[in-house]
């Protein structure tokens, strides 16, 4: 359903209001001192008065002294379809307002801002047309664009530190509002009146990363990781900007619950999508990070032949799509975390056969799964990508890993002049770079999942072979983390990170005493059966069985979750959670009618009353439970599991206890 309205607002007119299709959220844009607007959730404010507009080296700012000249209003109804994702079917319900704004001293200066209000919160970005003084090359120097919180008094946020050394990589801190400074996207907060926000950015395409900055009084303020010459955004005439996004929500499940940011990208050009192939894999990874193995060459070395099809014959064996390898190519002797120049993506070393591994692992249904860590040299890794891509596809690899391994700030380019630049990995250049990564892959029909990625922006509905990405402490900081990931991180992962779009945390670890158990090792804070919820809570459509080949052979019971646990899915509901304690989802898998359930929790042990009215009404399931066991807790006894079946219709109700950052996970099977 398409409905239209043009409304053109006399220059007396100070402001326009709209509201979401339920009519629970609106939002105003006023000109009254300068272009702003603000939010209302049940006629609560969410956002008082806020800035809009930007700045430039070339003219003077668009914001202050504009005025609202014109007003279009738009309703939309739709459904669309994922080739993979949480959902098959995506409703996007939203009414539209575009903004125009015109400077009073100066007609031939405007823009506008094109507001979408959803049920699930708002959309805005900002279109600038070509006109004097912008009408070749521009430089943004600020975004004036402002989030004034209406009231931090009461609030929590749960928040990481942006323009630091380890990119999106920190354990999530919990405070006050007012306490926070400079934050990545997507910061999520809860205010005094209940309400849970997240504030984030979709489809960011050729423009700066939007992190925040708090100035006074709780105001929340755009701050764009710049380039190294300090410039935010290099643009042409005629230009738009990436959409600020406002998830609102009455309570926090609400949050996860939402497709905001998918509706807000372009559909897919993709003709054929068969070969983007969601699955589940596993590794020569683990190994290195417990060092049992390197990734460079040697006596101890990962990735040779010999193991590579050991870890094809455990996953023919076992169900698993993908075996992924580190390791395999020249580049990674000595100080690799440093030495990015010398990696060569087509040059594998002497012990490692890909044409005798692919082969093997075509026979048995499996596929090797590539990998290219660059080390944050781009440059080297853009001059070699047509060639590394041209192999992986001659044997068959449809899903590549790429690394970016390099702190934050020093992403090394070499520019037209051959100079040396040292980049952000979430500014302009680098949301561009990893772009072109993903749209040259897609000439091969290969897949890409990318680590030390830029943010997740929802830019898979756009480019469906971007299946998944990093993009946050996962679990190899388990391994030597130092302090690993606490108790409390994924309940609150699921309300920040995950927000933006898929992770590859890797879950699936059965060994957590690699160094011993202990509250102070180096190692997994959960019980077994939170590993296992992991791969109902964690969305990916590529999922890792992360711990080695004989720790699952010592305890194939637990394991057949893993085997049985889909990565692709019908239908996906939030069912229960509060951020930073516990979180549960309910999924129905694509092409069947089984479901599943993952819950975990945080250092608190609960128990959840789980109603079961998502099910079919007209069938019976089994359920195939797996939860902590009644001594199980996550610092001296993390294996106690109890697995258990029972039959359960949509009318049942099921009462089951979490251990200390435990958790559980279920299949129903349909009967």
């Amino acid at each position: 359903m398409f409905i239209a309205s043009v409304i053109y607002a006399p220059v007396f007119a100070k402001s326009i209001t709209g509201s979401s299709p339920d009519g629970k959220i609106e939002v105003t844009i006023a000109d009254t001192h300068s272009p702003s607007y603000s939010i209302t959730l049940n006629q609560l404010p969410i956002l008082t008065d806020s800035k809009l507009g930007l700045r430039f080296k070339q003219v003077s700012e668009l914001g202050e002294g504009f005025s609202i000249q014109a007003v279009k209003q738009v309703a939309h109804h739709s459904t669309w379809q994922q080739p993979w994702g949480e959902r098959k079917q995506v409703v996007d319900h939203h009414n539209e307002i575009l903004v125009t704004f015109v400077a009073n001293q100066d007609a031939k200066r405007l823009f506008a801002v094109r507001f979408r209000v959803f049920n699930d919160g708002v959309g805005f970005r900002y279109e600038v047309p070509k006109q004097p003084g912008l009408d070749s090359h521009i430089d943004i120097t600020n975004e004036l664009t402002e989030f004034a919180i209406a009231d931090t008094k009461d609030s929590t946020a749960w928040w990481i530190p942006s323009r630091g050394w380890n990119r999106y990589e920190y354990i999530y801190q919990t405070s006050a509002l007012s306490s926070v400074d400079r934050v990545h996207t997507p910061f999520t907060f809860k205010l005094g009146n209940g309400a849970h926000v997240s504030i984030h950015e979709a489809a960011l395409v050729d423009y700066a990363s939007m992190t925040l900055q708090q100035m006074r009084g709780g105001v929340l303020k755009a701050d764009l990781t710049p380039w190294s010459d300090g410039v935010l955004v290099k643009k042409t005439a005629d230009f738009t900007t990436p959409w600020r996004t406002i998830q609102v929500s009455e309570d926090a499940i609400g949050l996860l619950n939402s497709d905001l940011i998918l509706n807000l990208n372009e559909p897919t050009t993709f003709a054929d999508t068969s070969w983007i192939e969601p699955g589940k894999y596993v590794g020569i990874w683990w190994g290195m990070h417990i060092a049992e193995n390197t990734w460079g060459s040697g006596e101890k070395h990962g990735a040779t032949t010999a193991e590579t099809k050991r870890y094809m014959d455990f996953a023919a064996e076992y169900g698993f799509d993908g075996v992924l390898v580190e390791g395999w190519n020249i580049g990674w002797d000595g100080d690799w975390y440093n030495n990015g120049d010398v990696f060569n993506f087509t040059q594998a070393y002497d012990d490692f056969d890909i044409k005798e591994i692919t082969q093997h692992g075509l026979a048995k249904g499996v596929r090797l799964i590539g990998h290219h860590e660059t080390s944050g040299n781009v440059t080297n890794y853009r001059n070699q990508m047509d060639d590394a891509f041209a192999l992986y596809q001659k044997h068959g690899v449809r899903q590549v890993k790429t690394g970016y391994v390099a702190d934050g700030g020093n992403i090394k380019r070499i520019d037209d002049q051959g100079i040396v630049r040292k980049e952000w990995h979430d500014g302009q250049f680098m949301v561009n770079e990893y772009l072109h990564n993903v749209k040259q892959a897609a000439k091969y029909q290969i897949s890409i999942n990318t680590h030390e990625p830029i943010k997740d922006t929802g830019l898979r509905r756009t480019y469906p072979n971007w299946i998944s990405r990093e993009g946050a402490r996962g679990q190899e900081y388990n391994a030597w983390g130092s302090p690993p990931n606490p108790p409390e991180h994924l309940p609150i992962l699921a309300f920040t990170r995950m927000l933006s779009g898929p992770m590859d945390f890797t879950p699936g670890t059965f060994d957590m005493g690699f160094k011993g158990l202990g509250a102070d090792t180096d190692r997994p804070q959960t019980t077994l059966a939170k590993q296992l919820a992991m791969y109902v809570v964690i969305y990916s459509p590529i999922q890792m069985a992360s711990d080695l080949p004989r720790n699952y052979e010592k305890n194939l019971e637990a394991f057949q979750f893993i085997q049985d646990v889909p990565v692709d899915w019908h239908e996906s509901k939030a069912i229960a959670g509060e951020v930073g304690e516990y979180v549960a989802f309910a999924r129905q898998e694509r092409g069947g009618e089984d479901w599943f359930v993952g819950a975990l929790t945080n250092e608190d042990p609960r128990k959840l009353s789980l109603a079961l009215d998502f099910l079919d009404k007209n069938k019976t399931y089994e359920a195939q439970i797996y939860r902590d066991g009644d001594s199980a807790n996550w610092i001296n006894n993390p294996y106690d599991i109890l697995i258990e079946k029972k039959h359960v219709q949509a009318s049942d109700t099921l009462k089951i206890p979490m251990a200390s950052s435990g958790g559980f996970a279920i299949r129903f099977k349909a009967l």
